[in-house]
């Protein structure tokens, strides 16, 4: 379990391993969703310019069917 103190104005420093398992380095942003329950997670957050070009002409179509076998073959692979 990792564990940071918060300062007097609310801040706190991710420890390594947090940052390690989140991805992210200096300059990067961190999204916090709280649950109803009060649990708290912690998200990179990705700028919309990092998509650029995910929609990119040229990219193989698929069909629906296609898309459905490729999610249920996600689904069962550990």
């Amino acid at each position: 379990m990792q564990e940071s103190a918060i300062t007097a104005k609310g801040q706190t420093t991710l420890p390594k391993a947090v940052r390690v398992a989140l991805g992210v380095g200096p300059g990067d942003r961190v999204r916090y969703l709280i649950g109803e329950n009060g649990e708290v997670r912690i998200l990179r957050a990705r700028p919309v310019a990092r998509l650029a070009g995910l929609l990119k002409e040229g990219r193989a179509v698929v069909t629906l069917d296609e898309m459905d076998a490729a999610i249920g073959a996600g689904a069962t692979e550990e």
